[in-house]
């Protein structure tokens, strides 16, 4: 991000209404939570060797009192 985004997305915030601003937050606070694409992709691929030992009986049975 350039200097300039930067400055024109201050100036665009302090123009805001104080709930509005609790809204940029969250969505900030959203975005931050979320995994990066590169995360994500590994996590998708992950699942279907991960379900291997996840769909079994045993770790059903392990999980089924929660």
């Amino acid at each position: 991000m350039t200097d300039t985004e930067s400055g024109a997305i201050a100036e665009r915030i302090r123009r805001l209404p104080p709930d509005r601003i609790r809204e940029v937050m969250d969505f900030i606070a959203f975005l931050e939570s979320r995994p990066d694409a590169e995360a994500y992709e590994t996590m998708i691929a992950s699942e279907k060797v991960l379900s291997r030992d996840w769909d079994t009986p045993e770790e059903d049975a392990v999980w089924a009192g929660l």
